[in-house]
């Protein structure tokens, strides 16, 4: 128990203190004096205001209520800000779980699960609403005295409104003036969602306000049958729904846009875009799920089987067999039992597509949680899960939300390294700390993937884990077929079409002829990896990281993907003064370039962390690509994670080779993970797709793997190296980052920690050793490994010498500012 001692209280009219967690990354709680006026509404969960330090307030969450202070004077706490408990006791387990196993504070974790409303500091900067008419009459004196303030200054800190009001306690002011929309954080002011805009098409009049004369209508379309057909479809359309879409009449009758635009040409037709709703509340229409076929109806079959004796189930199906529709089903059962369900996703990327598959049957017992929301509504989220909202759909951020009565959790793309956080602190698995979650609640858990991650497939063959496999796609369509292009072979013969094989630009041709898409996938964005001299070989790199500058077309510049850094195009050489000067490589935005100069007539789009920033513009992407404004879709890995796009006829995965050749022990399992997520995106609706993989060396194994769909193949060969090379699943691993300014301090460091640990744990520390990037943001850069076998007492031992360890390097002279970050269980 830690004790804040500064400016204690100094009678004591009760005999209540609380434990709490400050939003800090300090080792333990601390411990407060509860006065006699608050006694009554401090309880486990609510928050309080704290002073930490001298000058600074917090808010603290309770994790516990004691009757003695063990002889310890104590700081008083200032207010209690909620009447009702915000966390539940599970909470505080998982927190307390996730600080031991990842070497990291309740502080850290209650600042990762906490929406930043619920958190408030001294420095928390506060603006009004933009949306507040300034009608300060309803307002007490005190509130009225902050939206004055902010009136004139537009911005003020918690720290300013102690000052202005002339007392310390101001947070259920703040709380109350948060609560009515009448202020905002200053970092929630961000674009709000933008609603989904969907291409639709309606009558033109005289046909839209006068049914009878449709006759004209038929008359005009006599001559083409298929234009015929486009009308009797929209007219059945239009008699069961609101409005019409675009593509559910290319659906209905297999007509293109052709047949529609001449329509819009006789005057039969206006094309317009509506407005629909994505995220919000569901206002349209549920319906029922489609019936299941005989396939997803015996997976749920076992997997009741395997839930009788397992937690956790492994469902192993292939891309496009339908594993979603499952989900349904059991979650369906769940909700029908008064149960919650969580249903994990990698990241937002997926999250798009499949909110409005829930939402159409689940309706407004959907709700969302994702990184990108605003403050508010992240707040208005956790207290619609603490009324019990059915299924929360979200990114490994929600397994905090505070569940009441959590049956079912859901991990959709089980192998996706998204699912593990690495800075800041706390870095932690969320497949893994969801496994935890579900022991808590006494619930199943389902992990669900068409690529299992090794570690996963393992505990499934141990029978550790349940296991239920989907091994044809939903209505027999095969898997695409896979042709891998000999990029060398190509080279040599001059044949390479800028970065394109023949095989590739002659597939893509062909699908767009038939009025398919394409996808194309780099797993490199920016328009190419670095710009060289050609007389001296002198290249751009970063003043702050040791990586090459990228270059942006679209910004004209160079720019660094690790801390942002940015410069112009240099005009000479600036070691030689040569003009010579060149680009290398490729990345999305040169292959979105380049492709226009062999089909320029495709409609081309992009991909990327440069085009998806926000919400809208990532929803803009997909929604284009799925109503066919978009012929072709470049992108990096984001367009491999589990979007259903009907009408792909073609996948191109542009340089298998950069994939393998990642200087990682999961390298081949990652590139084959990637190249069969990405190939998954072909051919899943109506017919059998293509994949087109280019290669410098397609007689790789992992190639052979991906063209065969052998995933056996390719776990026993990793199993054995793994074995062999002391790697999960038979170890476990703790990567050990230590960063400083100085190289000279940070080796001085790195000596002294690792003969630290080295006399307890001898051979099993490996390192230190500069790291591929060995330098950035200013930081230089040294890693230490330690490979452990897997006995939780060792485990346990090593953790607590490598803490010590960090404690005695902080304590050493000279050392104080050596950063170490303890990564457990690294991707």
């Amino acid at each position: 128990m830690v004790s804040g001692q500064e400016n204690y209280h100094p009678t004591r009219n009760s005999n209540t203190y609380v434990r709490v967690i400050l939003p800090l990354a300090i080792p333990k709680p601390y411990t407060y004096y509860v006065p006699e006026e608050l006694v009554e509404e401090v309880q486990f969960g609510v928050r309080v205001e704290v002073q930490f330090g001298r000058s600074k307030y917090y808010t603290a969450l309770v994790m516990e209520v004691l009757t003695d202070s063990h002889g310890h004077q104590l700081k008083s706490i200032s207010a209690v800000l909620d009447r009702e408990p915000l966390i539940t006791s599970i909470q505080i387990q998982l927190w307390q779980w996730m600080a031991d196993y990842y070497c990291c504070t309740l502080g850290e974790i209650m600042q990762a699960a906490l929406p930043a409303n619920l958190k408030l500091t001294s420095e928390t900067i506060l603006t009004l609403s933009p949306d507040f008419d300034e009608d300060f009459s309803d307002l007490d004196d005190k509130a009225y005295m902050i939206a004055e303030a902010l009136n004139i200054q537009n911005e003020i800190t918690i720290n300013d409104v102690q000052k202005i009001l002339d007392q310390k306690t101001v947070y259920p002011i703040i709380k109350a003036l948060l609560d009515r929309r009448i202020i905002y954080l200053k970092e929630e002011l961000k674009a709000k969602y933008q609603p989904k805009e969907v291409s639709c098409l309606r009558f033109q009049e005289p046909y839209l306000s006068e049914p009878d004369t449709l006759t004209a209508a038929f008359d005009l379309t006599s001559r083409s049958e298929r234009q015929t057909q486009a009308l009797m479809a929209y007219i059945q359309l239009y008699k069961k729904q609101e409005f019409v879409r675009r593509q559910d009449v290319y659906k209905l009758v297999n007509v293109d846009s052709s047949v529609l635009k001449a329509m819009q040409k006789k005057g039969i037709f206006e094309f317009y875009d509506r407005q629909v709703s994505r995220l919000g509340n569901y206002e349209e229409e549920t319906v029922e799920a489609k019936e299941l076929s005989a396939q997803q109806s015996r997976a749920l079959e076992q997997l009741e089987v395997q839930f009788d004796t397992k937690q956790v189930v492994l469902l192993h199906g292939v891309t496009g067999s339908g594993k979603t529709r499952v989900y349904i089903e059991m979650m369906k059962k769940v909700i029908s039992n008064g149960g919650q369900v969580l249903y994990l996703l990698p990241e937002i990327a997926l999250t798009t597509q499949i909110i409005s598959r829930l939402q159409k049957i689940f309706g407004q017992d959907v709700a969302v949680y994702h990184s990108r929301l605003n403050n508010q509504e992240r707040v208005e989220l956790w207290q619609s899960v603490l009324q019990g909202k059915p299924i929360m759909l979200g990114a490994r951020s929600a397994l905090f939300m505070p569940f009441l009565k959590l049956d079912l959790i859901i991990v959709d793309e089980e192998h996706d390294p998204s699912f593990k956080q690495n800075d800041p602190a706390p870095r932690y698995q969320g497949r893994d700390a969801a496994i935890f979650l579900a022991t808590l609640h006494q619930a199943k858990i389902l992990l669900g993937t068409a690529t299992p991650s090794i570690e996963t497939f393992y505990n499934a063959k141990k029978g550790k884990y349940g296991f239920v496999e989907m091994s044809e796609r939903f209505g027999g369509i095969q898997l695409p077929e896979i042709i891998v292009a000999d990029a060398k072979a190509e080279l040599q013969q001059r044949k390479l079409q800028a970065h394109f094989t023949t095989t590739l630009i002659d597939e893509l041709k062909a699908a767009i002829g038939r009025g398919e898409q394409a996808i194309l996938f780099q797993n490199r964005r920016g328009f190419a990896p670095y710009y060289q001299c050609q007389v001296c070989a002198w290249h751009s790199e970063c003043i702050h990281c040791d990586v090459s500058l990228t270059y942006h077309k679209l910004h004209h510049n160079l720019k660094c993907h690790y801390c942002g850094y940015q410069t112009k195009i240099p005009i000479a050489c600036p070691e030689c003064g040569s003009k010579e000067l060149t680009i290398r490589g490729f990345g999305t935005e040169k292959i979105e370039d380049d492709i226009q100069v062999y089909l320029p007539d495709a409609k081309v789009g992009r991909m990327d962390l440069d085009t998806s920033r926000s919400k809208h513009s990532f929803a803009k992407i997909i929604n284009d690509f799925e109503e066919g404004r978009l012929d072709i879709l470049v992108g990096t890995q984001m367009v491999t994670k589990g979007l259903d796009f009907e009408n792909v006829g073609v996948v191109g995965v542009l340089s298998a080779d950069q994939l393998l050749q990642f200087p990682d022990f999961r390298a081949g399992e990652r590139a084959f993970q990637l190249m069969t997520q990405v190939s998954g995106r072909s051919g899943r609706k109506h017919k059998r797709g293509k994949v087109v993989i280019q290669a410098f060396n397609p007689q790789h194994p992992v190639i052979a793997n991906v063209v065969r769909n052998d995933f056996m193949s390719l776990y026993l060969r990793e199993i054995q190296e793994r074995q062999a090379f002391q790697y999960p699943p038979y170890f476990r691993l703790i990567h050990l980052t230590l960063k400083h300014k100085k190289p000279n301090v940070l080796n001085d460091g790195a000596r002294l920690f690792v003969m630290l640990i080295k006399e307890k744990l001898g051979e099993r520390v490996l390192g230190p050793a500069v790291p591929y990037i060995s330098r950035v943001r200013g930081y230089f850069l040294l890693t230490v490994l330690v490979k452990l076998e897997k006995d939780m007492k060792l485990i346990r031992f090593a953790k607590a010498v490598i803490l010590d360890a960090i404690q005695k390097v902080k304590a050493k002279e000279g050392l104080s500012g050596v950063r170490i970050n303890i990564d457990v269980d690294p991707n």
